[in-house]
Parts: C-alpha cells; sequence; structure tokens
C-alpha cells in the first residue's frame, strides 16, 4: 500500500507491483496463444518502467514518428509505427527506426511504400482496414464507426497493392472483452479473409481489456489459437496500451481550499482538464479513494481543478469525515491514458510522476516547472 504520507501532490504513482501483476497476465496469453503483444505507446508511454516491460512484451506500437522513436530509444525491441497518414519529410526516418510500418489508405501505399522499403529493406509494411464492424460504447473512441477515416474498407481496397505487403492490421474495440473480438473478427474474416493468406501477420490492433479482472483470458488464448488454425499459422499480434497501464496507481492529489456555493466545493492542485481529460471527454466518474457517491456518505463536496474553466470539475463525491485543507485526495486507475493526454493548461503545475517500487519505497522519476510550461510554447 501506498505511504500517501511521503507522496508529492500533485503526483501520478505508478506502482510496480501491479504493472508487473498486468504484464505477467499478458505474458500468458503470448505463451499459450503464440501471439506477440506489443505496448501501444498512446495509452501508457511511461518510458521510466520500459525495462520491466521489455521483460515481458515483444515490443511498442507507435502513432508517428516521436512514438516510434521512444520505443526505440527506450525499450529497442519491436516498433510498430502507423498512422493515418505519414508526412514525406519524415517517413524514411520513421522506416529506419520500425519493424513494420502499417500504411491507412492505399494512396499511402502508392506514394511512401518505396521510399519506406529503400529507407530500410528488412522492414515488414501492411495495411490498415476496417472491418465496418465495432461494438465500441462511445462514439469518439470508435474507429469503425460511421464515415472513419481509419483504415480502408473492403470497398476502397486494391488488391493489387498486396505484392508490396506482408500484413494487415484492424483495431475496432475499445475497453472490451474477448466476446467483441469475436465479432469483429467474423466481420474481418468475412471481408478479407480471401487475402489472409498472402500475408505473413494480423494484427488484432488495441482494445482488449485483457487485465480487466472479468476478462476472459482462456477465451482469448483459444481465440487466437483458432485463427491461427483457420489460416496456416500467420503470425498474430495485439497491441493494448490501456492493459497494460490499468489499475496500476493513482492521481494523488491535496485540497487547497474548500469554498461554499450551494454546496461545499474542495478546490484540488489537480486538474480535470489538463491532468485527467478523459474524465471530461470519455466521459467517466474517476473513483476517489474512500469515497461514495453524492449523498451516499455523510459529507458531500464537489471536487474541482484549480485553473480558470468553469468546468474544470470532477465530479461530487461524498466523504465520512469532512474535508480539511491539507488533505490527500486519490484518484484511483490514473496511469494509462492520463499523462500521455495531460498538458499545463492554465499554467497550472503538471503532476509529478513517481515510482512506488515492489520495496514500498517511492523513486520520484519526473518533476516539472517552469521551463517545461514555457517551451511547449513561444
Amino acid at each position: 500500500m501506498i505511504d500517501l504520507s511521503i507522496i508529492p501532490t500533485p503526483c501520478y504513482v505508478c506502482e510496480e507491483a501491479m504493472l508487473e501483476r498486468n504484464l505477467k497476465i499478458l505474458d500468458r496469453v503470448q505463451k499459450e496463444s503464440g501471439a506477440k503483444i506489443l505496448l501501444a505507446l498512446k495509452g501508457f508511454a511511461m518510458w521510466s518502467t520500459f525495462d520491466l516491460v521489455g521483460k515481458y512484451l515483444a515490443g511498442t506500437s507507435a502513432s508517428g514518428l516521436h512514438e516510434a522513436m521512444l520505443g526505440r530509444e527506450t525499450m529497442d525491441k519491436e516498433v510498430h509505427t502507423y498512422s493515418p497518414a505519414f508526412k514525406e519529410e519524415e517517413i524514411e526516418t520513421i522506416a529506419r527506426i520500425s519493424d513494420h510500418l502499417i500504411f491507412n489508405s492505399p494512396n499511402q501505399v502508392r506514394r511512401f511504400l518505396k521510399t519506406a522499403k529503400s529507407a530500410n529493406p528488412q522492414i515488414s509494411c501492411g495495411l490498415r482496414v476496417n472491418p465496418e464492424f465495432s461494438s465500441a460504447p462511445v462514439d469518439l473512441y470508435n474507429p469503425c464507426g460511421l464515415y472513419s477515416r481509419l483504415g480502408t474498407t473492403i470497398d476502397n481496397f486494391d488488391s493489387n497493392l498486396l505484392d508490396g505487403l506482408e500484413g494487415l492490421h484492424f483495431h475496432a474495440l475499445c475497453e472490451q472483452n474477448v466476446d467483441a473480438l469475436e465479432s469483429v473478427l467474423d466481420a474481418f474474416e468475412e471481408k478479407f479473409g480471401a487475402y489472409i493468406p498472402k500475408m505473413k501477420w494480423i494484427n488484432f490492433g488495441g482494445g482488449h481489456h485483457i487485465t480487466r479482472k472479468d476478462y476472459d483470458v482462456a477465451r482469448l488464448i483459444d481465440v487466437i489459437r483458432e485463427f491461427k488454425s483457420r489460416h496456416g499459422n500467420v503470425t498474430v499480434y495485439l497491441e493494448p496500451g490501456e492493459a497494460v497501464g490499468w489499475q496500476t496507481g493513482p492521481l494523488v492529489a491535496s485540497v487547497l481550499d474548500i469554498v461554499h456555493n450551494g454546496m461545499d466545493i474542495a478546490i484540488l492542485d489537480v486538474s480535470a482538464e489538463a491532468h485527467m481529460p478523459d474524465t471530461l471527454a470519455m466521459p467517466y466518474r474517476a473513483e476517489v479513494r474512500g469515497a461514495g457517491k453524492a449523498g451516499e456518505k455523510r459529507y458531500t463536496y464537489r471536487l474541482g481543478g484549480n485553473t480558470c474553466l468553469a468546468g474544470d470539475i470532477m465530479g461530487d463525491y461524498s466523504f465520512d469525515e469532512p474535508l480539511e485543507i491539507g488533505d490527500k485526495i486519490v484518484f484511483e486507475d490514473q496511469i494509462h491514458y492520463t499523462m500521455v493526454k495531460s498538458t499545463t493548461f492554465n499554467g497550472v503545475q503538471h503532476p509529478s510522476i513517481a515510482i512506488w517500487t515492489k520495496k514500498n519505497e517511492l523513486e520520484i522519476v519526473r518533476r516539472f516547472g517552469y521551463e517545461d510550461f514555457k517551451y511547449r510554447l513561444s
């Protein structure tokens, strides 16, 4: 258990033991299914943990040049790079540091395939396809929704390009169980199954909530095995991000002030807008340690951020005891899709990044100050 008394706030704290727990579950999938699992950097990019992550996973998946560079520099295992559209001035650099390069459209294949292979003759190139099926719960995170720009539909697929490609990639899930994957696979194989025998690998994308307590890991292993058996033992990749960082640590804040305007309002040294953006975009209610819903416990407070944005609100929570200035507020499960999206909006203090080690010691790996705010601007 983290010793809150020694945590400086604001601070993201990754619990090493919980991270390794997730990695062992993912490694079980690899060993028992024969699939390879990549860390999707868009969901979890805390590279100070990559020595540990690299002991279990096959590498990283990147969404462009900078993530590809990060994966190569900090883990240096397989680097798979996909972008909705590559830029001409970046493609050679990306190709040189990537093992797989995945194009989003036939236009991008025609434009950049020859350049990529010239820059890196060993690179394996593929195409992202859109199976036009998804049960993703939120439109904002549905890559197969109506008018999606992500991936090539069967109507726009050009089989003449396959001679230069070795893999197909799809991504259709969002925080979902294996039953959702099975439905997507049905659609993928119905539309693109004729082309799978020509491929060396198929990438099932991300959104697999493999480390969630109710996820059917055994069924996932069977699904992958069955797919490989149907298709000549083709190599299968998965690239979860959230499943790696899932429930690996909190964002710890402090109460700066308490005001009253129709209800009690606690102002914290973190910001929903800057430090917990998914709570506003998804939206979802972050769990606060020891708190309940409004009115559930004796003392109810609205928790708000220390910015001038009126809507910078985490929500209404109730507590057994009244809050006091200086109290620690612990927002659970804030390691994935938090640091990667955080900003210094309004010049607010960016949370420090820390690891709570398996030895029950606090290791502060990064503190942020004025210079970090200033040099994001000009």
